[in-house]
């Protein structure tokens, strides 16, 4: 009985805004009566079901923002042009660079899309590590907690994998070409602050900001609506619906 109440406890916070709470109640109210063989769920099976939610909402951020399209497609995490040169667009595009800004643009995207993919083992890893603890306390905090814990555990990681790839990806699809373009016809222009050429360091920070936005979604389904729970245990703690 103290376990089920312990684990309803450290839950409930997590799910005070879900459409299943109060089943999550009564399942616990229920539980009292039972013997203790019979109890929903216990602590250590909380702890896992939310490295399970936590496991699969990361491999599914990855998963979308490492398709074609993931980045450039999806209007939330878009990456535009660098700020310094988002502020001139217009006047880039005025100078007849039309097609180059959107080749650009187009290319950036592209490149965040082929680092994707690198953030699947990197999760996974950080997941894997995490201790029950950690875990309780994810769940205890808001909708967003686990993603907010992978950031601080995975970014240094993401950092150090991404780069390399989206420099690599920058010089496969053109980027730096067409953006070397761009800013070289702009940087022509007398008495302008110069444009900086350099893209691999932003469009990394862009792709892990993007990435986190896709898995705090995956997440926060995970919390709230229970078709998106895909496995027995995930079913079992946070409730079938």
């Amino acid at each position: 009985m103290k376990k089920i109440i312990f684990a309803f406890a450290i839950l409930a916070p997590a799910l005070c805004h879900s459409q299943n709470l109060k089943d999550l109640k009564n399942k616990a109210s229920q539980s009292v009566s039972k013997p203790s063989n019979e109890n929903p769920f216990t602590e250590e099976e909380a702890a896992r079901a939310l490295k399970e939610a936590l496991k699969q909402g990361a491999e599914k951020g990855a998963s979308l923002v490492s398709k074609a399209d993931g980045y450039f497609g999806n209007p939330k995490i878009k990456i535009p042009l660098p700020p310094d040169a988002r502020q001139k667009e217009q006047k880039i595009r005025s100078m007849g660079l039309d097609k180059e800004v959107d080749d650009a643009i187009l290319s950036i995207n592209r490149a965040a899309e082929d680092a994707g993919a690198k953030a699947k083992d990197i999760f996974v890893k950080a997941i894997q590590n995490m201790t029950v603890s950690d875990a309780i306390t994810i769940v205890k905090g808001n909708e967003n907690a686990g993603t907010e814990y992978l950031k601080k555990q995975t970014t240094t990681a993401l950092q150090a994998e991404f780069k390399p790839v989206i420099q690599a990806s920058l010089d496969k699809v053109g980027a730096t070409q067409h953006y070397g373009k761009i800013v070289t016809a702009y940087n022509k222009i007398p008495g302008v602050q110069k444009l900086n050429p350099d893209l691999a360091d932003y469009v990394t920070q862009k792709a892990i900001e993007g990435l986190f936005v896709m898995v705090q979604e995956e997440e926060a389904k995970i919390r709230k609506d229970p078709t998106a729970r895909a496995t027995e245990i995930l079913k079992k703690v946070f409730g079938k619906g």
